[in-house]
């Protein structure tokens, strides 16, 4: 389950800012993840509550928001939305996509104390 190392780094992420921002508390933690990026939501939600523990982020609240899988055409030269890395281009249906997004995750925001 990479959930749990992924959890292990955004702890790491807050610890540090925690230190330099002087903080003492996290309440909501806000994570962009895209559609493409791998992540089981579910193990997230259950890595974060074990992970945190302990620290400045125990009993934060985890609000994930869902990127989508983004594409630049080069039929139509539209960049667009797709649902399937090998989706055709929902504007022109061209199957030559360069893939622009949809695969990261990043913290966007915290909610602090």
């Amino acid at each position: 389950m990479h959930e749990m190392s992924l959890c292990e780094g955004i702890r790491q992420v807050i610890d540090e800012a925690a230190v330099a921002q002087g903080f003492k508390a996290v309440k909501t933690v806000r994570l962009e993840i895209g559609r493409f990026a791998g992540v089981e939501k579910p193990a997230l939600e259950f890595a974060w509550d074990v992970v945190m523990r302990g620290g400045v982020a125990q009993g934060a609240a985890l609000v994930m928001i869902d990127l989508p899988g983004r594409a630049m055409c080069t039929d139509c030269m539209k960049e667009v939305e797709i649902a399937e890395r090998l989706d055709p281009c929902p504007d022109c249906g061209g199957g030559r996509l360069l893939p622009m997004g949809g695969d990261e995750m990043k913290i966007k925001d915290l909610e602090v104390v």
